[in-house]
């Protein structure tokens, strides 16, 4: 799937919060985001990411991706970056030298 040429990806960051976001938007309208939080002892875990569903597979996860992973390796060098990622996700993470620690499994329950 091809990239749409008028995508923008916005970096912000929280002022209360050790917080960075990177939110897509097409024409205006936001279509997603992705996340991460600086932690202490030179760590940053990489949050949750989201593209509305009429704007998956269009590449659009792997540009917010690649802006924070941009981002991070130039402003945090040395820092041990870290995230649960969904099996989907964990090829981009090994593509880019992520080594997996361990596996989770969402359990849920209605009471």
């Amino acid at each position: 799937m091809q990239l749409q040429e008028d995508l923008k990806i916005v970096h912000m960051k929280a002022n209360s919060q050790k917080l960075d976001s990177w939110i897509a938007m097409l024409n205006g309208e936001v279509i997603g985001h992705i996340y991460m939080d600086r932690e202490p002892n030179r760590k940053i875990k990489f949050l949750d990411a989201w593209v509305h569903h009429s704007h998956r597979r269009k590449g659009i996860y792997r540009a917010l991706w690649d802006s924070r992973w941009s981002y991070v390796q130039s402003h945090y060098p040395g820092y041990t970056v870290y995230a649960w990622c969904k099996p989907n996700s964990r090829p981009l993470y090994e593509s880019e030298g992520f080594q997996p620690l361990e596996t989770a499994t969402h359990m849920q329950k209605k009471v």
